[in-house]
């Protein structure tokens, strides 16, 4: 049964969007579109997070193909805890992609690290985890380097990727996590290097979401790495995985630990000082968030239901609306790991992110958003 939505939550709702949201009363006409879901583009390997480029361009995180050498014979102190460890890594194989207007995929570089977890788990893949801009540069987010992963020549971190698909080192991010401990980690889940997800660029400066930990991080233009909040210091081992920015704020969805309990995932709003708050609960496995030019929350659920784990089919894209009402957006979906909104107001979500047929057979799904326009008498937005 799916968890009771908590009071205090919806009146945080009800007080950002306030400030914030467009309102959609009976007067605003919708343009009729009906969320349908297609195929925009195939044969990527394990996607994860995706984002639009200054050059109309989607260009997609990959998570590769993982690797060959173990850590065990690499660094055997600094192992991850079995049974999701040890890994197998390579210097090489994950990958970016971008993708033109006709879903045709091309690789920007294929030259980044990947490794594989313990084939007992089923063997998942980290890699590149995320991307971001910078005025025209690519910078991508490694979650499969570090010597746990068997990786020990590149750390975890951000890194600036060139046209020619060469790249440099831009931020230590392993260094940073070896170094500063989290309150709450869990030791029966504890990656020496860390997972790090989901991240975005604001005001110059990188922000990044590193689940394992339970870490909020910042990277400056220097790439010099800080704290923004420990989030388990509050939440405890929730597994914080998804992160996007909005007027000012930023927002965390948690995947949460295994196995899968219909609801318990929640989206936080923390301030750029560190200040952490419930802003929605009620949740399942959320993976990605990203926000309309109406302000409404778009809430990627990787698999939904009680299930004993990550479950093909059963993903959803939740519509958080300015009022704390909830619409499905899309359903069905086969392990969903990001989602972004495109410049054409449409939603594009990495699907098959993981899992045994995900190695060329990652997709980017396209979803159609119903897009609402109200009288200015009928619309309002506070200051």
């Amino acid at each position: 049964m799916k968890r009771k939505i908590n009071l205090f939550a919806l009146i945080a709702i009800a007080m950002l969007f306030n400030v914030s949201c467009k309102r959609e009363p009976h007067s605003c006409k919708c343009d009729g579109v009906d969320n349908t879901v297609s195929v925009f583009a195939t044969g990527l390997n394990n996607p994860r997070g995706l984002k639009f480029g200054p050059d109309g361009r989607l260009y997609v995180a990959e998570g590769g193909i993982g690797g060959k050498d173990s850590s065990v014979h690499i660094c055997p102190d600094i192992q991850v805890a079995f049974p999701i460890g040890p890994y197998v890594g390579g210097t090489t194989g994950g990958r970016v992609s971008w993708i033109n207007s006709h879903g045709v995929r091309t690789t920007v570089t294929d030259k980044l690290p990947s490794s594989k977890a313990n084939d007992i788990i089923g063997g998942d893949i980290e890699g590149v985890a995320d991307v971001a801009f910078k005025g025209n540069t690519l910078y991508a987010l490694l979650a499969g380097a570090g010597c746990s992963h068997g990786v020990p020549s590149i750390p975890n971190g951000i890194v600036k990727v060139h046209s020619n698909g060469s790249w440099d080192p831009f931020s230590n991010l392993s260094a940073f996590l070896l170094t500063h401990p989290v309150a709450h980690p869990s030791p029966g889940d504890y990656e020496p290097d860390g997972t790090p997800y989901s991240m975005v660029q604001v005001g110059g400066d990188f922000y990044v979401i590193e689940p394992n930990h339970g870490e909020f991080l910042k990277v400056t233009g220097n790439g010099n790495v800080s704290r923004i909040v420990d989030i388990s210091a509050s939440q405890g081992h929730i597994v914080p995985a998804s992160l996007t920015y909005h007027k000012g704020n930023f927002f965390v969805g948690n995947l949460n630990v295994f196995p899968v309990v219909d609801g318990s995932s929640k989206i936080l709003m923390i301030t750029p000082g560190g200040q952490v708050s419930v802003l929605a609960t009620g949740f399942t496995t959320v993976l990605g968030l990203v926000f309309d030019d109406q302000d409404r929350l778009y809430i990627l659920e990787n698999t939904t239901g009680d299930q004993p784990g990550p479950t093909p089919g059963t993903g959803k894209i939740i519509r958080l609306n300015c009022d704390g009402s909830r619409e499905i957006i899309a359903s069905g979906l086969s392990l969903p790991t990001g989602i972004t909104m495109g410049p054409d107001g449409k939603l594009y979500v990495s699907n098959i992110g993981f899992g045994p047929v995900s190695i060329g057979g990652g997709q980017i799904l396209k979803i159609g958003v119903k897009h609402c326009t109200c009288d200015e008498a009928s619309t309002h937005s506070k200051s």
